[in-house]
Order: C-alpha cells, then sequence, then structure tokens
C-alpha cells in the first residue's frame, strides 16, 4: 500500500514539472530536444515522462548508457543513442533544449557530476533538469527516512544491512542546493534559476534551468 502511494506521489511529482518544463521553455513543434537518462525499465506511468506525454516525440533525441529495447518499441520515433557515460557525442549547441529529470544524482562521484552538468550546457542551448534534495527527509529513492543525513559510506553500510544494497556506492550521489551552486560557480554559469519544488512543506527535489540564448 506504502509503495502504491509512492508512486502515485512520483507520478504527481513528474507531471508537475513536466509542466513547469512546458511553462518555462515553450518548446514548439520545431523545438530539438535532448533527453538525457532514459530507462528501459518502465513499470509505471512516471518513468520516461517526456516520451510519454511530449507530442513532437520525433524531435526527441534520448541519450543513455545501455541498450534499450523496449524503450525502443514503445517509442519508436524518438532517436535513440548510446555513450560511454562520459563527453556526450553531439556538437556544441546541437539541440535546443536539454531535458534531464532525476539522472544526475545517479551519474557518479561529485566530478562526474560536474562532467555531466557542462556536457549538457555545451550541446544544449536551454537546459531543463532535476534532482532530489539531499536533505529532503525522506530518500525518494530507497524511502528510507533521514539515514541518509549520514555520510555517505555510513548510509551505504545501512543500505546493506536493510537489503537495500542496490542503491549503494555510485548507484547515488545525492546533492543539496549548497552542492548545485558550487557545481554552477567552478563551472562558471551564471545565468540561471533554480526552483524549490516542495511536498509537505520541504523542498523535495531541485528543478535548474539555465538558459544560455
Amino acid at each position: 500500500m506504502f509503495k502504491n502511494f509512492a508512486v502515485k506521489i512520483s507520478t504527481k511529482n513528474r507531471q508537475k514539472k513536466y509542466d513547469y518544463f512546458l511553462e518555462q521553455m515553450q518548446p514548439n513543434k520545431d523545438t530539438r530536444i535532448l533527453d538525457v537518462g532514459f530507462t528501459d525499465d518502465d513499470p509505471y506511468p512516471g518513468i520516461n515522462f517526456l516520451e510519454r506525454n511530449y507530442p513532437y516525440k520525433k524531435n526527441i533525441t534520448a541519450l543513455g548508457i545501455e541498450d534499450a529495447p523496449k524503450f525502443k518499441k514503445n517509442f519508436p520515433e524518438v532517436k535513440v543513442v548510446l555513450y560511454d557515460g562520459n563527453y556526450f557525442p553531439f556538437a556544441n549547441n546541437e539541440f535546443d533544449i536539454a531535458w534531464s529529470n532525476a539522472v544526475i544524482e545517479h551519474v557518479g562521484s561529485y566530478d562526474k557530476q560536474k562532467l555531466f552538468l557542462s556536457e549538457l550546457v555545451r550541446t544544449s542551448k536551454n537546459i531543463f533538469i532535476t534532482t532530489p534534495n539531499r536533505w529532503f527527509p525522506i530518500e525518494v529513492h530507497t524511502r528510507l527516512p533521514f539515514l541518509h543525513y549520514l555520510p555517505k559510506k555510513y548510509f551505504d553500510k545501512v543500505l546493506w544491512v536493510v537489503g537495500k544494497s542496490w542503491a549503494s556506492g555510485s548507484y547515488m550521489n545525492l546533492l543539496s542546493i549548497n552542492d548545485i551552486k558550487r557545481m554552477l560557480n567552478e563551472l562558471n554559469i551564471k545565468n540561471y534559476v533554480i526552483e524549490r519544488n516542495k511536498k509537505f512543506f520541504a523542498t523535495m527535489d531541485f528543478v535548474l534551468i539555465v538558459k544560455q540564448e
């Protein structure tokens, strides 16, 4: 029952972020969109939300690290490109908008996250990315309360004890707003907005918008 409730909350949250994406980025039938971080695992309506809902699917390029036969079958109009998880295989400003929903926390260490953000900015004129707030009381992947406040090495040990080892190691490196601002500063990114998406009076996740034009 709790799992169904969590799925409902997650799907509603993704709808809210998608609506905000449309409002802020105002894509049209000619807009070239890069989606970084699609998945072949599609257990509920909140997954691959852009492809499920965006009307001009032929203008989406989905970038990922693993082949996705189910995704290709479900969204045949979307162009799928695979890469090694480092530099994106695209030219500078090849896309009008980059969309990346709850992915940057999964790409590895802080340095890997910074590279990920810099590649989004390099290849797209405008970017729209989201990531969970490290200080939200419930960790949204494992649904465990407060334990993710521990230093990562201790949190990882707890995950093994409670049978959630899949979420340990490089799978997840949560960011605070200070981490995001530090990253932006180090990359000399000035023209940005960070929106706090709140749930139960606390910031559940962040939306980062960078506009270069």
